[in-house]
C-alpha cells in the first residue's frame, strides 16, 4: 500500500462542498485518507484576475498505480464538475498528486513529485501540517523545511515591494 499526498483546490461555486464532495469521491474508489489538513483561503496563483481558492491537502494510503491514481483523481474531477478552462483558470475543483511514496516520475503525463509544489505557498501550508517531516525525494529537505524557505523567500518579496 503507497502513501500518497494530494493536493486539493476550489475556487468557484461551493468551494468547501466541493472539496468535501472530492474527498467523499476518494474513499469511494478505495483511497484511504488517514489524514485530512485545514482548508486555507489562499488568493489565486499564475492568473490573479480570478476568485480566491480554498486549498487543503490529504495524506492517504492506496493501492493503485500512480498512473491508476491520476487516472482516478481526473476522474473524480469530472464527477465534481471541473470543465477544462485554460492553464491556471479557474475550476471546481484541482486535485495534484503532491507525493506518492518517495516515488520520482518525470513522465510526459505525470511528474511526482509535483514539480512546483516547493514554489507553492497554497500547497506547503496546509500539507506541512499534515506531513512536516516528508522528505521531497528530490531537493531532499523536508515538507517543512521547504515552507520555512518559502516563507522567508515571501518575507523578502515583500521587503522589496515597500
Amino acid at each position: 500500500m503507497a502513501i500518497i499526498h494530494i493536493g486539493i483546490g476550489s475556487n468557484l461555486g461551493d468551494r468547501e462542498s466541493h472539496c468535501d464532495r472530492a474527498l467523499e469521491e476518494m474513499k469511494a474508489r478505495g483511497i484511504r485518507i488517514t489524514k485530512v489538513s485545514s482548508r486555507y483561503e489562499t488568493e489565486p496563483w499564475g492568473m490573479r484576475e480570478q476568485p480566491n481558492f480554498i486549498n487543503m491537502a490529504v495524506e492517504a494510503e492506496t493501492d493503485l498505480s500512480p498512473e491508476g491514481l491520476l487516472a482516478a483523481l481526473k476522474e473524480i474531477e469530472r464527477t465534481v464538475g471541473r470543465r477544462t478552462t485554460f492553464l491556471w483558470g479557474p475550476r471546481v475543483i484541482d486535485l495534484d498528486i503532491l507525493f506518492y511514496d518517495d516515488a520520482i516520475i518525470d513522465g510526459a503525463c505525470l511528474r511526482i513529485p509535483h514539480p512546483l509544489l516547493h514554489t507553492r505557498s497554497f500547497v506547503l501550508l496546509p500539507l506541512a501540517e499534515i506531513a512536516p517531516g516528508k522528505m521531497h525525494p528530490v531537493l531532499r529537505k523536508t515538507v517543512g523545511q521547504l515552507k520555512e524557505e518559502r516563507k522567508s523567500d515571501e518575507d523578502a518579496e515583500r521587503k522589496e515591494q515597500i
